[in-house]
């Protein structure tokens, strides 16, 4: 974007709940030089509601999205929120004059509603994405990314990414070096590494798989051996066929799917609690070489054990 324009008019609803952190987030990277920063209510008395004994007011009601070059829409308060028709038709106007959308974590929920990411793909928190998907089934849901940049509409996943996003926005707008000096006074990354799947939970242990429990525990005692379906099918007395398809039944997944997991989940605790080699983790979890470890974190985590270990190491 050519820096010599006039500065970027960013407008922000602010919903009523709101988040205060994904409020607060766009506040603190969009309100310095080069950037216009208004803040809008989307209630008819104007304002918004923050968390209980916190009334907000805005000197600007929806209208402010009339000439916004970029609209961010923070994250809303997840239950029973339904985003007023007035600020759904404002946003559906300002992306059909062009303007960019943000979304922060829960707020693509409001862009969704306005109808603004059917077909699209688009990131949330990784614990709202399938609650996204039932209420919005024409949208592709990212809940590996930090953030997805598809050109007019943006959206990020949960909170920290928020940041993430917004600086993605500077360095897009200015440039790296704008990003990284806005950053700097976030005392913030410029840019993270991997993708939010490294900060999903670990499967939970097999105890709620039903009649193949027993199998599954007898199979996580012994993730460093070469483990085959045949051999998960003869410990459940089943032929390899059937113990596929009641596998998929109770658990979810494929069981070399259900395995992979589970060797990466064991991989990941004893990154985080011990501070043996790279390769001796890739065989205590099955993962063979350090190179097969690294493939595998690569695919389903987005980061390498050599920085998924720095962030989560205590």
């Amino acid at each position: 974007m050519n820096t010599e324009h006039a500065a970027i008019r960013v407008a922000v609803p602010v919903l009523t709940p709101v988040s205060l952190f994904e409020l607060a987030v766009p506040c603190a990277v969009f309100d310095r030089p080069r950037y216009a920063l208004t803040l809008c209510g989307t209630a008819p008395e104007g304002g918004g509601q923050g968390p209980p004994g916190l009334r907000l007011e805005t000197e600007q009601g929806l209208e402010a999205l009339h000439e916004a070059d970029l609209v961010v829409v923070p994250a809303c308060v997840m239950g029973d929120y339904e985003p007023p028709p007035a600020l759904l038709e404002a946003l559906r106007a300002a992306h059909a004059r062009g303007a960019r959308i943000a979304s922060l974590c829960s707020g693509a929920f409001v862009l969704a509603a306005a109808g603004l990411l059917d077909g699209r793909t688009a990131a949330t928190h990784w614990m709202y994405a399938d609650e996204l998907r039932r209420r919005h089934p024409r949208v592709r849901v990212d809940e590996h990314s930090l953030y997805v940049d598809d050109g007019t509409l943006l959206t990020s996943a949960g909170t920290a990414a928020a940041i993430d996003l917004c600086l993605h926005i500077v360095r897009s707008d200015f440039g790296a070096g704008a990003a990284a000096e806005v950053a700097r006074r976030l005392v913030v990354a410029p840019h993270r590494e991997g993708d939010q799947a490294q900060y999903v939970p670990s499967p939970p242990p097999p105890g709620s798989a039903g009649g193949l429990a027993p199998v599954l525990d007898w199979a996580v005692r012994r993730l460093h051996e070469p483990l085959t379906v045949g051999e998960l099918a003869a410990r459940a007395g089943m032929s390899t066929r059937t113990f596929g398809r009641v596998f998929v039944r109770e658990v979810g997944v494929t069981p070399l799917k259900w395995l992979n997991r589970q060797r990466v989940a064991r991989a990941r605790e004893l990154l985080e609690s011990t501070d043996l080699p790279v390769e001796v983790v890739a065989r205590r979890s099955g993962l063979g070489t350090g190179d097969g470890l690294r493939q595998h974190f690569r695919r389903t985590l987005g980061t390498t054990p050599a920085t998924y270990r720095r962030t989560f190491r205590p």
